[in-house]
């Protein structure tokens, strides 16, 4: 009787597709994944994003693990015009994600009135490109990165008059202020679970560094996110939304910083595969959970 009632739990568990980075892939933290497993069942599946053959068989399907993307940018979009294509129940969607892949709508929603980290973007960066910059931004340090990137893959802290990184030489290239805040203070991270808020961070580089990422020395710390802050970010999902024409998302981090003024100022919106600190969450991910599979 008892095996009747666990094999009953285990057919009306939804099966969950998360799909994850290739073996190869360096950034492998095994509680993140231990996490989701946690939350989403045992019927919860970690399949390579560069293998997902056939997804026809799970109920919700999510890229929260889909980290290395950026590297292979055509099977990326390849893989989401399939899904699309099949109508599989990816959460978040699959408009959103295309949308999100590109930092390009970061101007997107700075023309709907969120403001964002002044950006230009240079279709063959060169030097002439970053001179320029520094004259328009009025600064003498630069920070630059790929449109489509994560984990600051490609990101440089640049001063006035050093020559363009070879890697990036030529490569459309987003080329931003430096903002000496991200050292001063941090950068908050602000997390939406089913349009609701559930916890909020802020993020440091190590000493001497820019990038807030935990394999770069970054650290991390619960904070009470400042009115300011909550705004920001609400109107920001607001505009996406709009833009999108989509409704709420199951999940969401908002990146935000603080220029010199103090203002704060999107950096990042982050709707594909974020790095959601479920460990700061007052309920530890339930929510999470329960806004990804509220739609099965």
């Amino acid at each position: 009787m008892e095996r009747d009632i666990e094999d009953g739990r285990r057919m009306t568990m939804p099966r969950v597709a998360i799909l994850a980075p290739v073996p190869e892939y360096e950034e492998n933290w095994s509680h993140i994944k231990a996490d989701y497993a946690r939350l989403l069942g045992a019927q919860a599946r970690f399949i390579d994003w560069t293998k997902a053959d056939d997804l026809s068989g799970f109920d919700v399907i999510t890229p929260l693990l889909a980290w290395g993307y950026p590297r292979d940018c055509p099977r990326w979009f390849a893989l989401l015009d399939r899904l699309e294509a099949e109508g599989l129940p990816v959460r978040n969607p699959v408009s959103v994600l295309r949308w999100n892949s590109d930092k390009a709508y970061l101007a997107e929603l700075d023309a709907a009135g969120i403001p964002s980290v002044p950006t230009i973007v240079s279709p063959a960066l060169d030097q002439a490109a970053l001179g320029d910059a520094c004259a328009a931004f009025n600064t003498a340090m630069l920070v630059i990165k790929p449109p489509i990137s994560g984990g600051a893959d490609g990101t440089y802290r640049l001063s006035h008059g050093d020559a363009v990184p070879d890697a990036v030489a030529g490569h459309r290239m987003m080329i931003q202020p430096y903002l000496p805040n991200i050292a001063q203070e941090g950068e908050y991270s602000l997390f939406y679970f089913g349009g609701i808020f559930s916890h909020s961070i802020i993020k440091r580089p190590a000493a001497g560094d820019f990038r807030v990422q935990e394999q770069y020395g970054g650290t991390e710390q619960a904070i009470i996110a400042p009115a300011e802050a909550l705004a920001l970010a609400e109107r920001a999902l607001t505009a996406t939304a709009a833009i999108t024409d989509t409704g709420t998302l199951a999940y969401a981090r908002v990146d935000l910083l603080r220029d010199g003024t103090g203002i704060f100022r999107l950096m990042e919106l982050e709707l594909i595969e974020p790095s959601l600190f479920l460990r700061f969450a007052p309920d530890q991910g339930a929510a999470f959970a329960k806004a990804l599979l509220s739609a099965v």
